[in-house]
């Protein structure tokens, strides 16, 4: 499991208001959500009919 050093920012009536985290385990938390998120995507899709490479490459060049 991930190991999170944070620190508690409390506002002027000591509650919690924020969270601080070191960079480095920010952008490990980024990648993480990142790959769930392209599993989750890559799982909903994958009963779909796939492209062949001109296919691709002709819908690709239709998004820009």
């Amino acid at each position: 499991m991930l190991k999170i050093h944070k620190n508690i920012v409390l506002d002027e009536s000591q509650r919690p208001s924020a969270v601080q985290i070191p960079i480095k385990e920010f952008e490990r938390l980024e990648e993480i959500v990142e790959n769930y998120g392209l599993v989750k995507l890559m799982d909903e899709v994958k009963d779909e009919e796939q492209l062949s490479v001109k296919e691709a490459k002709k819908y690709y060049q239709s998004l820009k």
